[in-house]
């Protein structure tokens, strides 16, 4: 490499450097304009009376409704896995076992809709 090809490439490695110094301490400049006027809206608030409602996370009722909707979600997948293998079993009994079945399903269906039910008004 000749000299004056060694210093050209010097000279704009200095140049972006400095170019990219220049960017480094705009961006630094408009952060700190931003947090003055974030502190300025702060302070205008609360000479204005207005506070803002700081976020809370679930309250323990709203987790209690979620584990009650989960608990009832999961007991509505079983009985429903149950009435479909009893609506199996019922189409090749015969007789009695046949009114057991019948008697069975309606309990079973009572129940479905009950959680069907909570479900909905959750």
């Amino acid at each position: 490499m000749k000299k004056s090809e060694l210093t050209a490439f010097i000279k704009e490695e200095i140049l972006s450097t400095l170019a990219e110094d220049a960017q480094t301490q705009q961006d630094i400049k408009d952060t700190e304009e931003l947090t003055k006027a974030v502190q300025d809206l702060t302070q205008a608030k609360k000479e204005a009376g207005i506070e803002e409602a700081e976020e809370e996370g679930p309250s323990k009722a709203d987790i209690k409704a979620t584990k009650s909707l989960a608990k009832a979600k999961e007991e509505l997948a079983l009985l429903t896995r149950e009435m479909k293998s009893l609506a199996r079993k019922y189409k090749e009994a015969e007789g009695e076992d046949k009114k057991k079945i019948v008697a069975d399903l309606k309990k079973k269906t009572e129940r479905k809709k009950e959680l069907d039910k909570f479900i909905d008004n959750i």
